[in-house]
């Protein structure tokens, strides 16, 4: 049976392969030789005030588009020399403004890119050191897994129909959108344009985007390798990889921010600006909490984990420092996640939308460390780093819309609810989950949506999924449609994503198995998954052998060298 599933993956890989190749049809090389011609006439010059209309790779057709440094301009017909005119200006300041909002959005995007240590640290740190292998190899392999997967089918399924990047001015390519029409209105499923990056959407502003939106990807997927760690089979999570990116969490993501029914919520029936989630309370981390939950039910708890009569124990981290360290990377990432969702360099909303961020981590933070210290009697490290967490995952989503007050007193209740969230899901839901994602990313995802309908001040967002008013929480006067929009989109994310993970994972568990053996979880998974261990603490048996045998020739004592080298021969050497 394993031996069919490895034929059946590599089958696929390579059948991807071969579809992406005839996808982008035949090469140059194939083509028939074209009959010599006249030299073309020199192309117009771009207009600036218009956006291209086919795809470019290059960029070279957007307005202004040079590698050049210098201004461009026309040359003047008289004197030969180049001049620079109004129209040329104009060209130049607006590839200006295009390029530094690609530039904002690959380099916040890096910075997303490089939290997925952070969590590796985290979850690593957060477990035990006979696993470290294993939780290691699931953080950085889901990264792989996740571009894999996202080029084949997320994107197209998420973006496929967004239409035009305003803020990078690109020509419409991802116009293909699946829809169907209930209680007379449109609604909006997945788009279906896309799939490789071949064809047009082989363009300079869709391949930038789709950099941007597939770490933000990453990260959900990342979440479960720490609430499933220390039992979870690699083969059963290698296939669950390609899942969530392809299907679990596209879906969602194309409800909300690809243009869905639930950006729709407020053209469509009046609940404020539809479900709002600036930058992925919702879509991101509470998928990825979701998915765990429907994981753990599953695959059970650890060993050891739960007494017969229900009441839980602790299973103690093996290293504070590395799940503080990765805490630290995981804060600094988030200022290319929030900051980085305007997609504009341009955009001067970036400094409040950092700021919030900064106030509500740190807010999170001292809550939930002073929650513990005041009812447990501890000031625990470990939860003031799922306090700080906490406080960002709720600003993710009203990040842009709220003001500094207003994101202080977000984070301050999410580091408390983190607290809580780890409490009610270990005693009583009897779930085990080492890492608390499911109280940081799932309670507080649903917060911080939920807490756009309270704190939102109708400042920024005018426009905002298509109508005229900014987002306008209950505490600013905006009534409480933009709470309910909030809420149908919470709901929503848990009903289809506890339900398609939930049934996934079953069908892994019936077929490819889950959980590895209770002799594999009970030595370590490093040696029986991984076939290396993480950690060395002790020589290996060979090493050991050969230090016996050194003893029953030489004795107790170190051999001293037949020939005994001094400073007096290494100067007479040289």
């Amino acid at each position: 049976m394993t031996r069919r599933l490895r034929w059946l993956g590599l089958s696929l890989i390579l059948g991807t392969a071969l579809l992406s190749t005839l996808w982008n049809g035949p090469s140059r090389a194939d083509e028939p030789a074209a009959p010599a011609a006249a030299p073309a006439p020199a192309p117009a010059a771009p207009d600036p005030t218009t956006a291209p209309v086919k795809p470019d790779s290059t960029g070279a057709s957007y307005a202004g588009a040079n590698t050049s440094a210098a201004l461009t301009g026309e040359k003047d017909p008289k004197t030969g020399k180049i001049k620079v005119t109004q129209e040329s200006l104009t060209a130049d300041v607006k590839d200006l403004k295009v390029g530094m909002n690609m530039l904002w959005t690959l380099i916040t995007g890096f910075l997303v890119m490089f939290m997925q240590s952070g969590f590796a640290l985290l979850e690593t740190g957060l477990t035990r050191a006979k696993n470290v292998a294993h939780t290691m190899a699931m953080n950085f392999v889901i990264y792989a897994i996740g571009v894999t997967g996202f080029w084949i089918s997320g994107f197209a399924f998420q973006f496929g129909g967004i239409g035009s990047l305003l803020t990078m001015d690109g020509p419409s390519i991802l116009d293909k959108m699946w829809t169907v029409t209930l209680f007379g209105k449109p609604f909006d499923l997945v788009g279906y344009k896309g799939f490789f990056l071949a064809g047009p959407a082989n363009d300079a502003t869709v391949l930038t985007i789709f950099l941007f939106q597939m770490v933000f990807m990453d990260t959900a997927a990342t979440i479960p390798t720490g609430a499933l760690a220390e039992r979870w089979k690699f083969s059963a999570f290698v296939v669950y990889g390609f899942f969530m990116s392809m299907i679990i969490y596209p879906v969602f993501a194309a409800w909300t921010w690809g243009g869905g029914w639930l950006s729709d919520l407020g053209v469509n029936f009046g609940l404020g600006n539809g479900h709002v989630d600036f930058a992925g309370s919702s879509v991101v981390h509470m998928t990825g909490a979701v998915t765990s939950l429907a994981g753990v039910i599953i695959l059970g708890p650890r060993i050891g984990k739960f007494n017969k009569d229900g009441s839980a124990n602790a299973i103690p981290p093996h290293s504070i420092p590395l799940a503080a360290l990765g805490t630290l990377i995981l804060a600094f990432g988030w200022f290319g996640f929030n900051p980085g969702s305007t997609l504009a360099a341009t955009d001067l909303r970036i400094g409040s939308v950092a700021t919030c961020t900064m106030l509500a981590s740190a807010a999170g933070c001292l809550t939930s460390m002073f929650y513990m210290w005041i009812v447990f009697g501890k000031p625990d490290p470990s939860m003031a780093c799922n306090g700080l967490l906490a406080g960002l995952v709720a600003i993710t989503a009203p990040s842009a819309f709220v003001n500094p007050v207003g994101a202080m007193i977000i984070g301050a209740i999410a580091g408390v609810l983190v607290v809580w969230g780890v409490l009610f899901f270990e005693r009583v839901v009897k779930v085990d989950d080492p890492v608390g994602a499911i109280a940081v990313h799932g309670v507080n995802g649903a917060w911080g949506c939920l807490s756009i309908g309270f704190f939102a001040t109708g400042e920024y967002g005018a426009g905002w999924n298509g109508v005229a008013t900014a987002p306008t929480g209950i505490f600013y006067g905006g009534g409480f449609g933009q709470l309910a929009a909030e809420a149908i989109g919470v709901v929503t994310n848990f009903v289809w994503v506890f339900s398609s993970a939930l049934v996934f994972f079953w069908i892994i568990d019936k077929t490819l198995g889950m959980r590895v053996s209770a002799l594999t979880e009970i030595q370590g998974l490093d040696i029986h998954e991984m076939g290396v261990a993480g950690y060395f603490n002790e020589d290996t048996e060979l090493v050991q052998l050969a230090g016996e045998e050194h003893l029953s020739t030489h004795g107790p004592g170190v051999p001293k060298p037949k020939k005994v080298v001094t400073e007096q021969t290494i100067v007479g050497r040289s």
